[in-house]
């Protein structure tokens, strides 16, 4: 099966290199273009995935069409596209935010067209990403083969579309947040001694075992807290210190914000 990308930015990229990786995809049937070559033939030659001249070319010798295109471009490349996929009527997935199966619908001037949109982390270059997907009637018998590619980038997740935008605050744009607590905690560590690379090495690697442990745990990561905690002991004092300063709270302001600017992306 080829997988032709029209856009081949950061989040094409990461997806390209974590099939590479697991040797899910060959290179070779890989096609991707984009709007500026020196963007992406640079990584096609790297990696050995095949760059195409034109966006028609790839939607006439993709077997899996991805738009990974900045939204305000979706009516453009729908126009350029859509005699060649009415013809062929192969599947296509979008990656393009705030834009909906039945806006693309309507691109196409075609309710029964196989269309399903995704919203992966770049986490997915290194097979640890989370994808959330969403798929209209006519592309069902689509969704076991894409849904195939999208875990072995990691771990999919099938979610209603109205659910998007609290999964890109807490799946695309979490990764910032997180390196946000790792680059805070890493701080912390070097006020008290430690040189930063010690300091975020060993912070990183607690954020990915305590991940690691709510995923094999059937415990709430607030009972995973309490297990840490010894009565009258230095984790706690922590806990509550960072309670204090407002810690959950800030978490939680930063994600409403991520939400609602998604939403007025959408509109």
């Amino acid at each position: 099966m080829k997988i032709g990308f029209i856009g081949a930015g950061n989040m094409a990229q990461a997806m390209i290199n974590g099939w590479l990786k697991q040797k899910t995809v060959a290179a070779t049937d890989i096609l991707i273009h984009g709007g500026n070559p020196a963007h992406y033939q640079p990584f096609a030659d790297e990696s050995g995935v095949v760059a195409l001249d034109s966006n028609q070319a790839v939607a006439e010798q993709a077997d899996l069409l991805v738009l990974a295109v900045k939204p305000m471009m979706a009516s453009d490349i729908f126009e350029e596209v859509t005699d060649i996929l009415q013809k062929r009527q192969i599947p296509v997935v979008s990656i393009m935010s705030g834009v909906s199966l039945l806006q693309m619908e309507g691109y196409l001037n075609d309710r029964d067209y196989p269309l399903i949109r995704i919203m992966p982390n770049l986490n997915v270059a290194i097979n640890a990403g989370m994808t959330a997907y969403a798929a209209n009637a006519t592309a069902q018998s689509a969704v076991p083969e894409v849904v195939a590619l999208l875990d072995a980038l990691g771990a999919s997740i099938a979610l209603p579309e109205a659910d998007f935008s609290t999964f890109v605050a807490l799946a695309g744009s979490s990764p910032a947040f997180i390196y946000l607590f790792i680059d805070a905690l890493s701080r912390a560590g070097v006020k008290h001694g430690l040189t930063k690379d010690a300091a975020t090495k060993i912070a990183a690697q607690a954020l990915v075992g305590s991940g690691q442990m709510v995923l094999a745990s059937s415990e709430s990561p607030f009972d995973l807290i309490d297990k840490v905690s010894s009565p009258g002991g230095t984790t706690v004092a922590g806990v509550l210190a960072m309670e204090a300063a407002g810690f959950m709270t800030s978490v939680v302001a930063g994600v409403d914000a991520t939400i609602a600017k998604d939403q007025e992306t959408e509109e």
